[in-house]
This record gives structure tokens, sequence and C-alpha cells, in this order.
């Protein structure tokens, strides 16, 4: 069964929650959002309202605002954009079980996760070589 493009390319706006006045959590979700495979655009409008398209064959809302709580930031859990996100949930849901798209295990955020993890400076690294590692 193959779905038209308006059905499979998603526009949201994701809202976070101000708290600190220097916060760009929006930008920070932008950088973060444009390497997870199936978001084919993310800019942010404020610093604390990001814009997304994104395809639902390769990812869905659930998936990436449950990315953005691991990365540390506070989505905005006012009660209409509660309602709004848990819609947008059960739609995207819906719609991917009447199409028959499997759902994906996070492995592209997982992979972005460690793609981001190896590139950022921090003491978790043991530079020796492999054989001293497995020696002692």
């Amino acid at each position: 069964m193959d779905i038209s493009e308006t059905d499979r390319i998603k526009h949201r706006q994701i809202h976070f929650r101000d708290l600190h006045p220097e916060r760009n959590d929006a930008e920070t979700a932008a950088q973060f959002l444009k390497e997870v495979a199936g978001v084919l655009d993310a800019w942010p409008t404020s610093p604390i309202v990001l814009n997304l398209r994104y395809d639902i064959r390769q990812t869905c809302l659930e998936e990436i605002d449950s990315a953005l709580y691991e990365l540390g930031l506070h989505l905005d859990n006012g009660l209409l954009y509660r309602m709004k996100r848990t819609l947008a949930y059960y739609t995207e849901e819906t719609l991917r079980e009447n199409y028959g798209i499997k759902h994906a295990d996070s492995q592209c955020t997982k992979r972005v996760f460690a793609k981001r993890f190896e590139s950022i400076e921090h003491g978790c690294r043991d530079h020796r070589p492999e054989h001293w590692r497995r020696y002692l």
C-alpha cells in the first residue's frame, strides 16, 4: 500500500519550557535532529519553539520527543501541549498500523547518541591501545 505524501510527511511544532532566560532549547534540538534519519527539516522560530518536518515511515513524534527528553531538553507540559502530543502520537501510531509500517527500534536515535558521545570531549575514553586494555 502506497502512502500519499500528505500522509507521509508530517509538520509539527515542538514547544519547550522557558526555564532559564539564556537557554536556547529549540536551536539545540534542531542541531540534534538534523542527524536523525527520517527528519527532513528542523528549524527554530524562537528560543522555545521548534518547527519540524519528518517522514512517518522512518520516525514518529513519540520517538523524537523521547530522544529530546533523553538529551535533557524540557518539553512544555502544559495541558494544551500534552493533549496535542497525545493526539499526534495516537494518529501517527494508527496511520503506521494501517499502512503496515513496523515500529522502528529507535536504532537511528541510538546511533545519533553514540555519534554525539564519540565527538564530545570527556573523561570516559581510554586512549591506550587495545592490547594494553586487554592486558590489564
